[in-house]
């Protein structure tokens, strides 16, 4: 495995964006084993960009503006009807427990659409992997496998730590409502401008 790969994938992995906000958010209102559930789920939300990117799909993502369209548009209303149940209190950012099965597989659903409807994820496998492949490979497609299993171990294990973190100072968090009130806004302004910045990104 490439040394400029895994420092170049640790720095895409570590810049926060929609994973980022749904795991912290999680490990803030749920503690540190609902933001684990948010991390795999986000993880998860990494496959189908996987499997598009080594079956060569995302070739057609990257070329049909229609198909990149539909589903930018498609993460745009995702991310804004996130941040309307973040300002309703409902998921995310409730001080609700996660308990059960239905419970943890909502808090599953959120985290992979969120990365499932992004469409720069795909650009990126389909731009990015090729590159660290040798052009004497026998094995090019087992190569982008092992390289995206490994971007996904990266996913879950930063995405963890952001959770982790969040959850540590839950109780604290919890203790003040006006602490409550900000983070909630501020969740949901982010989770607005990211909508924002991906209505406006381009091919």
């Amino acid at each position: 495995m490439q040394t400029e790969f895994l420092i170049t994938s640790l720095i895409v992995v570590a810049t926060p964006g929609t994973g980022a906000l749904v795991t912290l958010s999680s490990g803030l209102s749920h503690g540190a084993r609902a933001a684990m559930v948010a991390a795999f789920g986000c993880t998860l939300g990494v496959i189908p960009h996987m499997l598009l990117a080594i079956t060569g799909l995302a070739t057609l993502l990257h070329t049909s503006r229609f198909c990149f369209e539909l589903i930018r548009y498609a993460g745009v209303l995702y991310l804004l009807r996130m941040a309307w149940l973040v300002l309703r209190e409902r998921h995310l950012l409730s001080v609700e427990h996660v308990q059960g099965p239905q419970a943890r597989g909502e808090l599953i659903r959120h985290a992979v659409l969120v990365n499932l409807l992004n469409p720069k994820l795909s650009v990126f496998f389909l731009a990015f992997l090729p590159q660290f492949i040798r052009s004497d490979d026998s094995t090019p497609i087992w190569s982008m496998l092992s390289m995206s299993l490994v971007f996904m171990a990266m996913t879950l294990v930063v995405f963890a730590l952001y959770g982790g973190c969040a959850a540590a100072v839950r109780d604290r968090v919890l203790r003040s409502r006006r602490a409550m009130r900000w983070l909630r806004v501020s969740f949901a302004a982010a989770f607005v401008a990211l909508a924002v910045r991906l209505a406006l990104a381009q091919r």
